[in-house]
């Protein structure tokens, strides 16, 4: 599976319509990679410790890259950019996630929608209770 398909299949596994802060979309792709991608193919990102936790600016390029594609939505907020799927987004994604074993596709919607459960600095907050090691650079004190 290419690193796209990846991509759209998490974020398909949120519903139609779902959207992401740039927060949650960082940290479901982190925990993708460390928690399940012996499942998924991965990893397919490298990330670091940042402000917030872990970090690849290659999340946000392959999501606009995507949008380029019109697979993907990034709309500003002024503060922030939202990202979401596309109809044809949500579609290409679906039949990526189909791809994935009953396990995986399980854990991948379970991990898309718990971020998007989670306030801001609660989910700072948990990667860093597991994560300890991607708390070095961070500005975030909650």
């Amino acid at each position: 599976m290419t690193r796209s398909e990846m991509v759209l299949a998490a974020l398909a596994a949120a519903g139609q319509n779902a959207t992401f802060t740039p927060v949650q979309v960082q940290k479901l792709f982190f925990l993708l990679d460390k928690e399940a991608a012996h499942l998924l193919g991965g990893p397919y990102f490298q990330f670091a410790p940042h402000d917030y936790g872990p970090f690849d600016r290659a999340v946000y390029d392959e999501l606009d890259g995507l949008a380029k594609n019109d697979l993907t939505i990034v709309q500003s907020t002024g503060r922030y950019r939202v990202y979401g799927l596309s109809q044809e987004g949500f579609q290409e994604g679906s039949k990526a996630l189909d791809k994935f074993s009953g396990n995986a596709k399980s854990y991948v919607s379970d991990v898309a929608n718990w971020v998007r459960r989670l306030t801001f600095e609660q989910l700072v907050a948990s990667i860093y209770n597991r994560y300890p090691d991607m708390k070095v650079n961070s500005v975030f004190r909650g």
